[in-house]
This record gives C-alpha cells, structure tokens and sequence, in this order.
C-alpha cells in the first residue's frame, strides 16, 4: 500500500486544530484531526452543488458567483462548465 505523505498544515484561526493537505500517489486529501473533509478521488457532492446553483441563475444575463470552499477547486471547474462565457467568478477559500 502506497503511504500518505503530509504536503503542508494550515492551522485553523483561533483553535490549535490544523488542516493537513496529503498525497498518497496521485491522491490528495484535505484531513482535519481523523477527518477526511475532501478527496481527489471523490468530487460528485461539488458537481452536484455546481449543478443546482447553475440551474438557480440559468435565466440570468451576466451573472455573478462567488464560490467558497477548501480549495481543490472541483466546485469551480464544474460551475466554469456549466455556467455561460461572460460569468463573473470570485473566490474565497474558507
């Protein structure tokens, strides 16, 4: 079995608790404490969410998205996909 290599930590603002980004192979995962918050491997849950807020703002000229998360980016890609051209995008990593 391929080990898990800790990349980098964040800590978390005003706790002791840190975030760790790992790699095992061509995996990631973003762990806090025992808990896995988000896995390259696995990404349907932010497509999803992609995919209910597009259809929200379909009849939307020019809209605008703010998206907030971990970081790996899958809820972006899948929102870049779906929504037209001229969308305007921000970014906030929580």
């Amino acid at each position: 079995m391929i080990p898990w290599v800790k990349l980098d930590t964040a800590r978390i603002p005003g706790t002791v608790e840190e975030l760790r980004l790992m790699r095992r192979g061509t995996e990631f995962s973003i762990k806090l404490g025992t808990n896995e918050l988000m896995n390259s491997r696995l990404s349907g849950s932010e497509a999803a969410l992609a995919t209910l807020a597009a259809k929200k703002i379909e009849k939307v000229a020019r809209p605008v998205v703010l998206i907030g998360g971990l970081g790996m980016g899958f809820t972006l890609r899948a929102t870049l996909d779906l929504l037209p051209s001229d969308a305007e995008f921000e970014w906030a990593v929580t």
